[in-house]
């Protein structure tokens, strides 16, 4: 078993080593990259602007690595890792436990949106009976399981093919993959799903909603759009060049309507020339009230706006990047001269764009700095989708900036407390 695995391993790399090199010219690389032009340049990006001008080529790359799922054979991993085992003559057996029960938990696997594009996250648990004198290795659960995630899916799509292969691939009593099983996991009140529902537990997983249910399309990344912008037919073709640079068929019933819903998500983050306006609304707000005052000095309290959320859209992936700011402020009498409100919509104006998050977070701080006055301190925390699909990050993890105006950057004390004041964690729309 371990040279077969070592010379499967082996193909692979080589395969991948081949997808790399020759990357670049390949002409779907080039189709994706000439439709992502045509898309920043529907926002008014300036496609030769330092900041993305690569962005055409990374886009490609993470798009195309993101699907390489479309030219792997579930087969040529399942094959060549099954194995036999005593105790599994006939039906299943006591080898893999109680019942036989193999079970794989806490899979994170990262995939692309069919219905939209954009990417989205789940944790997969796998489990089956063996039968037959077939065992699969163990970490081959796993690599199934990836390669649906690397294709174009919805949750219940991905389930399904992941438990359609491992059944038709092993031959099992019976698959279960959260949400979606076969064989004797299709009885909800059969004894395999108490074992396996325990094993769950057993390492503080959450199963109160693992039984099977509807599917509604909650999950759906684009239903987190905000009012869309106008996109013109060559954005339109553009995103229909892609599906099919990606090996898929636009014309499939799921991938119909994807291209409006992914420039319904797209055109949020036009390049539109709202600056003025914003400047004007926030004098407005001002010239109503008296600031003089209202900037302390050093012994003066502490105020601070926490846990103010927004969207972003990274420039050098076009993948989403979301999370929250917070911002303290000196103030004698500890009261938010404009109110929460606007402080929000400067947060959510400058994260609908093209943006970086140390860019985000000067911007936010020199805005508010108007209003608030001159001692600035704001915190940006955010989970960027482009570092997790390429594996930088892992799920749950989060990057965190800040930027200092005034006292704040030169007492450390008063950095030390405003951060200490900060949420262990934090929590998006509170």
């Amino acid at each position: 078993m371990g040279a077969l695995d070592e010379g499967h391993y082996q193909t692979e790399i080589e395969n991948e080593v081949n997808f790399e090199l020759g990357f670049e010219d390949q002409p779907e690389t080039v189709a994706i990259e000439d439709a992502v032009r045509v898309l920043l340049q529907g926002l008014g990006e300036d496609v030769n602007r330092e900041g993305i001008k690569k962005t055409p080529f990374r886009v490609a790359k993470a798009l195309r690595q993101g699907t390489i799922g479309y030219k792997q054979k579930v087969n040529d991993i399942i094959h060549g890792a099954l194995f036999p085992e005593a105790g599994l003559e006939g039906g299943s057996g006591q080898a893999g436990g109680v019942g036989g029960l193999v079970i794989v938990r806490d899979l994170d696997l990262f995939t692309y949106c069919e219905s939209c594009l954009l990417p989205f996250q789940v944790k997969c648990h796998v489990g089956y009976v063996p039968s037959g004198k077939r065992v699969i290795g163990l970490s081959k659960l796993s690599r199934v399981a990836d390669v649906f995630a690397k294709r174009l899916q919805s949750p219940q799509r991905l389930a399904d093919e992941v438990r359609t292969a491992l059944q038709h691939g092993i031959k099992p009593t019976g698959v279960a993959v959260v949400l979606q099983c076969s064989g004797v996991f299709e009885d909800q009140d059969a004894d395999a799903w108490t074992d396996f529902l325990s094993l769950l537990k057993f390492r503080g997983i959450n199963v109160d909603n693992a039984h099977p249910r509807p599917s509604d399309q909650s999950w759906c990344p684009s239903q987190s759009c905000g009012r869309p912008g106008q996109a013109n037919s060559a954005m339109t073709n553009a995103v229909l060049s892609i599906l099919k640079s990606l090996g898929e068929d636009p014309l499939r019933e799921e991938l119909v309507g994807t291209p409006s819903r992914f420039l319904k998500w797209f055109m949020n983050f036009r390049n539109s020339n709202l600056e003025m306006k914003l400047n004007s609304f926030v004098r407005s707000r001002i010239d109503t009230r008296s600031l003089s005052g209202q900037t302390g000095n050093l012994k003066d309290g502490i105020c601070s706006e926490l846990n103010l959320s927004f969207w972003s859209q990274c420039e050098h992936h076009l993948l989403p990047f979301q999370g929250v700011v917070h911002i303290g402020y000196h103030s004698l009498d500890g009261v938010n001269p404009v109110g929460r409100p606007l402080v929000q919509s400067v947060v959510h104006f400058y994260g609908f764009k093209l943006q970086v998050q140390e860019r985000l977070t000067r911007q936010i701080a020199e805005t508010v700095s108007s209003f608030l006055g001159e001692d600035i301190i704001v915190v940006v925390e955010a989970n960027h989708t482009c570092m997790i699909s390429r594996g930088i990050e892992k799920f749950g993890s989060n990057t965190a900036t800040f930027a200092v105006l005034g006292r704040f950057s030169t007492d450390p004390a008063a950095r030390a407390k405003f951060l200490q004041s900060l949420p262990d964690s934090y929590s998006a729309g509170k």
